[in-house]
């Protein structure tokens, strides 16, 4: 199995080092030049199409994996992610391609999913509910399609500052593998691990130098593939509960659901509209107080990299429980409520500076 995940992270970082020793080729058309936006936080123009070598490091992990649990189901799970994983990478080279149509291309792929492997939610355990589904296959793949579509979106949002969004997949990953062994699952373990590989590559050269972005298109084929192996995984396995994977993505999907209460009824501005209020900005802003004011490229660059651990602490916060519980239904729906409560509190004590003093990383800059 450490040879899908060195296979996969090989891959991936070689393919890094060619995008990015020749960016001086395609800069132009791949670098993100925008510096000022109310969720940037680069000093410099940087490549962000960190999708390329993660979907590399994929695909070799994946070749690897097919060598010692030969199917072709992994393949076929790479192909439904296609329309995501192209959408998003179009928008990283053109940058015209909007929240909507990206979105919509996931929808996409989360149907092929749906008719090529059977990736559809009808459990639930919420009484009333999974009969319905199990009922009417339409509905099924309607809630599939919104669920899928929402967590590969909800992976973007979070992804704004180096090691993030990478970081928290890996965690997700592994969470995942470790459960598709426990069930005896080979191609969601292999895959898992292929993905797992393919992200550390990538983020060997994203954290903590910022060297690469992921991107929409490595976004969004993240979050689909988390999405897809956590869909067959409670498909497949009544043993698994459907709230496993619900509180392994508790962290991204609850930061995009409460950024739209913030906007719509707090704010009373669409859902759509930017802000600098996520989560992770207050903790940029008001809890990493390293060199600020700072606008040197590697204060920045540093400052940007310090904010992911308090991220990744919270995440596995989520993850851990999950593992140790992944059949409980009960005890994981305890380990969300916890998790919500725990955000929530974190974040009003960010936004009243109330944080308490240790939680703040200080360092003043020399005049």
């Amino acid at each position: 199995m450490l040879m899908i995940v060195f296979g996969a992270l090989l891959a991936s970082f070689l393919m890094g080092v060619l995008i990015i020793r020749f960016q001086h080729v395609h800069a132009r058309f791949t670098a993100d030049h925008d510096l000022n936006g109310v969720q940037k936080f680069h000093a410099t123009p940087v490549p962000r199409i960190g999708g390329v070598p993660v979907m590399a490091g994929i695909v070799a992990g994946t070749c690897v994996a097919s060598f010692k649990w030969p199917n072709i189901e992994m393949w076929l799970l790479l192909a439904s992610s296609l329309p995501a994983y192209l959408a998003g990478l179009t928008e990283d080279v053109t940058k015209r391609i909007g929240p909507l149509p990206r979105l919509l291309a996931t929808f996409v792929a989360a149907m092929l999913g749906f008719w090529l492997l059977k990736a559809g939610l009808s459990r639930l355990a919420i009484p009333g509910v999974d009969s319905i589904l199990e009922r009417y296959w339409f509905l099924s793949l309607l809630f599939t399609v919104f669920a899928v579509g929402g967590v590969a979106h909800a992976i973007n949002i979070i992804d704004g500052y180096n090691g993030l969004a990478g970081m928290v997949s890996i965690f997700i990953f592994l969470a995942l593998a470790y459960v598709s062994f426990k069930v005896g699952d080979s191609s969601l373990l292999g895959l898992s691990l292929a993905v797992a590989g393919g992200i550390a590559g990538f983020l060997c050269w994203n954290f903590p130098r910022g060297l690469i972005f992921a991107g929409d298109g490595g976004a969004y084929l993240i979050g689909f593939l988390i999405a897809e192996v956590s869909v067959l995984l409670v498909a497949r396995h009544p043993q698994v509960s459907p709230w496993f994977p619900l509180l392994l993505v508790i962290y991204p999907v609850f930061e995009t659901l409460f950024s739209i209460y913030r906007r719509k009824f707090l704010q009373g501005r669409s859902v759509g509209y930017p802000d600098a209020l996520h989560l992770h900005q207050m903790v940029y802003k008001r809890l990493v107080r390293w060199m600020v004011g700072s606008r040197e490229a590697r204060h920045l660059t540093h400052r940007n990299s310090l904010t992911s651990p308090y991220l990744w602490v919270l995440t596995s916060l989520a993850v851990i429980p999950a593992m140790l519980f992944w059949d409980n239904t009960t005890a994981l729906l305890g380990f969300v409520v916890l998790f919500v409560l725990a955000y929530v509190g974190l974040y009003r004590m960010i936004i009243r500076f109330r944080t308490p003093g240790w939680l703040v990383l200080r360092k003043k800059r020399k005049h």
